[in-house]
């Protein structure tokens, strides 16, 4: 792991000094004090504890579990995307610990509540920054090894299938949806899949779905679905399609 990040660093420099001989000084200044910021993180990364090789055995249990769905019969290929996935989750998972560290610290630290509140908001945006430059560098990589259909089973196993389920219940509950309704909450709802996939729990993962979910809602709300009505509905339509089903069992054990 700390090799990686070595050569990754001896990258960037290289691209980093050819970008600054052609930058203007203000994006030099920019550039660099983001750089700053970005390696004040790398020294976790580059360190094997205990705790990291325990949690790095975890996630490639869980990634394996993953990708198991895909069939990979070609052992190269398995490995790459088995390296990717874990090392997926390896890495935003440091990155959430380190800038969750760092927002602790801010909140003890004897200076006002305004300005604890903009050096956390600071550490967020930061944090965001680099969990989404993780993200395009993950789906980067899948997207060399292995087909858009294969990358879309990576992300539903890394979130719970929780998209392809409430879309399907969505499309369930509200059979008239148009074409333009049905568009617009799959696009939320793969939004949130993409978010979800660097969240830092299960429970966290849950709470983004949760958050689209809620504005689908309103959207349909605001195209004049009564949701609760419709619930209710569903349900029953659901109960009576179980019946059915077990009493056609029930026959056909006779």
């Amino acid at each position: 792991m700390k090799q990686g990040w070595l050569v990754n660093k001896e990258h960037f420099f290289t691209a980093l000094s050819n970008g600054l001989k052609k930058a203007k000084p203000v994006f030099v200044i920019k550039g660099l004090f983001h750089c700053f910021l970005l390696f004040s993180y790398l020294p976790l990364f580059s360190q094997e504890t205990p705790s990291v090789e325990a949690y790095r055995k975890v996630v490639t249990e869980r990634a394996a579990k993953i990708i198991n769905v895909l069939q990979l019969k070609d052992a190269v290929q398995y490995n790459k995307i088995l390296t990717a996935v874990a090392g997926h989750y390896i890495i935003t998972n440091q990155i959430h610990e380190n800038s969750n560290a760092k927002i602790i610290a801010i909140k003890k630290e004897d200076t006002t509540d305004t300005a604890k509140k903009v050096a956390v908001a600071s550490e967020e945006a930061l944090k965001m920054a680099m969990l989404a430059k993780q993200h395009d560098a993950f789906l980067d990589e899948l997207q060399k090894t292995i087909s858009a259909e294969e990358v879309e089973k990576i992300k539903d196993g890394m979130t719970y299938k929780i998209y392809p389920i409430t879309y399907s219940a969505y499309q369930d509950m509200l059979p008239n949806l148009s074409a333009e309704q049905k568009l617009k909450v799959e696009t939320w709802l793969k939004e949130a899949r993409e978010l979800a996939m660097d969240a830092e729990s299960a429970e966290k993962k849950h709470a983004v779905f949760g958050k689209y979910k809620g504005r689908i809602n309103n959207y349909l709300s605001a195209s004049g679905y009564d949701l609760k009505k419709e619930t209710e509905a569903w349900q029953k339509r659901i109960k009576e399609r179980e019946a059915i089903k077990n009493s056609n069992q029930d026959t056909t054990k006779e």
